[in-house]
C-alpha cells in the first residue's frame, strides 16, 4: 500500500527537478512550446515542462572572438597574412536562436570574409598606417550584416599584418630612400635660403663701400683666431689702382716723346 503512494511521489519530485531552471543575470532563455516560439525568459527561477516546452539558453555578455589568419592580396598586388579580434554580443536572443543556426560560427565566417574583402581594396601602406579607419569599415559592415541575427558588433581590431622577408627588406629600402630624399630636399632648401640672404647682404654692402671693408676685416679676424700657419696681409684696392697707373705711364711717355722728335 505504501509503495503505491511512494512511486507517484518520486515521479512528481523527479518531474519538478527536471522542470526547474535557474538563469543568472547575464543569460536569457528562449522558450518553445510544442516547437513554436513562446517567449524569452530570465533571469531567475523558471519552470519548464519537460516534453512540452524546450529552452535554449543565450549568453548576453560580450564575446571575444579571434578571427583566423587570412591570406589577403592588397590592391597593389602584395600578399600579406592578417588576423584580427572581434568583440560582439547578443542583443536579441529570439533572432539569435531562430534566424541563424549557430550565431557564433556565422559571425566568425562573416568576419573572415569581410576582413579579406575590405583589406583587398586598400594598398599595403594603408593597411600599415590607417588601421583605425580599416577597423571602423570592417566593424560597420559586419554590424550591418549581423543585425538581422540579433548581433551587435562592438569593435574590430586588426592585430597583425605579417609580410614576407623580401617585402620587409623592400620596405626598409624604400624608407631609407625616402629619408635620403628628405635630407636632400632640406639641404637644398637651406642652400636656397642662404643664397637669398647672401644676395640681401651683397645689396646692403653695395650701398656703402665701408661695409665691404668691415666685412673683410671681420673675415681676417676670424682667420687669425684659428691655429693656422697662413699669413694674411691686407692690401688696399687703392694701391692696385696706383700700380696700374704706373705701368701705363712709360708707354704714354714714349708716345709723347716720339711725337715731339718728329715735330723737331
Amino acid at each position: 500500500m505504501l509503495l503505491s503512494y511512494l512511486v507517484p511521489v518520486v515521479l512528481l519530485i523527479l518531474l519538478l527537478a527536471a522542470s526547474i531552471r535557474i538563469l543568472p543575470e547575464y543569460k536569457r532563455g528562449v522558450v518553445f512550446f510544442l516547437g513554436r516560439f513562446q517567449s524569452v525568459k530570465g533571469p531567475g527561477l523558471l519552470i519548464i515542462i519537460p516534453g512540452i516546452q524546450k529552452m535554449e539558453v543565450v549568453d548576453l555578455r560580450v564575446i571575444t572572438m579571434d578571427v583566423p589568419e587570412q591570406d589577403v592580396i592588397s590592391q597593389d598586388n602584395v600578399t600579406v597574412k592578417v588576423n584580427a579580434v572581434l568583440y560582439f554580443r547578443v542583443v536579441d536572443p529570439e533572432k539569435a536562436i531562430i534566424q541563424v543556426e549557430n550565431f557564433v560560427n556565422a559571425t566568425s565566417q562573416l568576419a573572415q570574409t569581410t576582413l579579406r574583402s575590405v583589406l583587398g581594396k586598400h594598398d599595403l601602406d594603408e593597411m600599415l598606417s590607417e588601421r583605425d579607419k580599416l577597423n571602423d569599415d570592417i566593424q560597420e559592415i559586419i554590424d550591418s550584416s549581423a543585425e538581422s541575427w540579433g548581433i551587435k558588433v562592438a569593435n574590430v581590431e586588426i592585430k597583425h599584418v605579417d609580410l614576407d622577408e623580401s617585402m620587409i627588406r623592400a620596405i626598409a629600402r624604400q624608407a631609407e630612400a625616402e629619408r635620403e630624399r628628405r635630407a636632400k630636399v632640406i639641404h637644398a632648401e637651406g642652400e636656397l635660403q642662404a643664397s637669398r640672404k647672401l644676395v640681401e647682404a651683397a645689396n646692403v654692402m653695395a650701398e656703402n663701400s665701408a661695409a665691404l671693408q668691415l666685412r673683410y676685416l671681420q673675415t681676417m679676424s676670424d682667420m687669425s683666431n684659428k691655429n693656422a700657419s697662413t699669413i694674411v696681409f691686407p692690401l688696399p684696392m687703392d694701391i692696385m689702382e696706383a700700380f696700374k697707373h704706373m705701368k701705363a705711364s712709360p708707354a704714354a711717355q714714349a708716345r709723347t716723346g716720339g711725337g715731339a722728335g718728329d715735330a723737331s
